[in-house]
């Protein structure tokens, strides 16, 4: 573990923060729920990284979920939150690579301002992690590594620019993070055109690489509209 934290911390750029709204994490006092696959096993080798990014209020918007910590402005407000740290493979993706137990609540609440989700950080170490190292404690260091190096650009700027597009949010991406290249920057939006998620495309040495097809989205002429939450 010590290595690949140190390989990830080794191919950043000099230290930034993330974008964050003000955060209080709160005792998780229910037990996180077990966490089901939805799909087989794979155990192929990992080729490189993704790191999802989903835009919180347009997700709030759209599960109608007003409760939860993401959702109930109770613990602050979110902007971008951390879906996950991905494994990829050739072909298709490691997943579910062995069964586990569920992260405690100390492991998963210095995390909770990350991905404001108990539920969704035990899923993605089930998932995803599990393929990537033997714990979640050492999968949660790396992904927070990796996501307390990236500034993200002002999208509530963005969003009131008139005619936005994906390439526009991309420019506003590599000006604000020295080594990344526009290629490397995956969109994700809704049908409708509405912002959902960044995707960060890593090579195994956890340096920014070309983005496959999939993983690029939209192509940078392509409009794009980002929901403020208010």
């Amino acid at each position: 573990m010590k290595r690949l934290a140190f390989g990830v911390l080794a191919a950043l750029p000099a230290p930034a923060l993330a974008q964050s709204y003000q955060c209080a994490p709160p005792a998780l006092t229910a037990p996180v729920r077990p966490v089901a696959p939805d799909g087989p096993a794979r155990r192929v080798p990992i080729t490189g990284y993704t790191l999802a990014a989903s835009w919180s209020p347009e997700y709030c918007k759209t599960a109608r979920d007003t409760r939860s910590m993401q959702c109930s402005a109770a613990n602050g407000r979110f902007g971008f939150v951390l879906h996950g740290l991905w494994p990829e493979g050739r072909g298709s993706a490691p997943q579910w690579c062995r069964t586990a137990p569920l992260p405690s609540a100390s492991i998963l609440r210095p995390y909770l301002c990350m991905t404001p989700s108990a539920q969704l950080l035990a899923h993605e170490w089930a998932k995803h992690g599990s393929c990537m190292v033997s714990t979640p404690a050492k999968y949660f260091k790396v992904s927070a590594i990796l996501w307390r190096s990236i500034r993200w650009p002002d999208a509530d700027r963005l969003s009131r620019k008139q005619d936005l597009t994906a390439g526009a949010l991309r420019d506003e991406f590599v000006a604000a993070n020295r080594g990344w290249q526009r290629e490397s920057v995956g969109i994700e939006a809704s049908r409708t055109g509405w912002l959902r998620e960044v995707h960060l495309c890593y090579g195994r040495d956890f340096r920014p690489v070309r983005c496959s097809r999939a993983q690029f989205g939209l192509a940078d002429k392509a409009p794009l509209k980002i929901w403020r939450g208010l």
